[in-house]
């Protein structure tokens, strides 16, 4: 599984995590950092951003790929719409929490949101 990771450097934990809840392997770790100008459109930023990570479009289609998305609500909103068009379906995407009362804060993974099936289910609401 290719883990393309939008946000914090992850820790060796969270990656054994991030196995344990997919019961895969994360064979390829891509870390992109995430630098954006508010002041200017995002669409753009998104595809340079996306340009930072090594795969084909045969890859974005065919390869097991788990999104952390960037923390910025609208960078992530435009992320998704931008990968859903690459790799035709909606991303699964790893979510983290911090720690309840550990000083200093720690983040670990709390669940893997499966997009693609949520929005299938409410599909079912129309």
């Amino acid at each position: 599984m290719i883990l393309l990771n939008f946000s914090h450097p992850l820790t060796p934990d969270q990656i054994v995590a991030v196995e344990a809840l997919t019961l895969s392997v994360v064979d390829r770790l891509v870390d992109v950092s995430v630098q954006f100008d508010e002041q200017q459109p995002f669409g753009p930023q998104v595809r340079a951003l996306l340009r930072k990570v090594d795969l084909s479009a045969a890859d974005w289609q065919t390869q097991p790929i788990l999104v952390v998305l960037p923390s910025l609500n609208f960078i992530s909103a435009a992320l998704l719409a931008e990968l859903h068009g690459r790799m035709g379906y909606f991303p699964p995407v790893a979510r983290t929490r911090p720690v309840a009362e550990r000083i200093p804060r720690v983040y670990e993974v709390a669940e893997i949101l499966d997009l693609q099936q949520m929005r299938e289910e409410a599909r079912k609401q129309r």
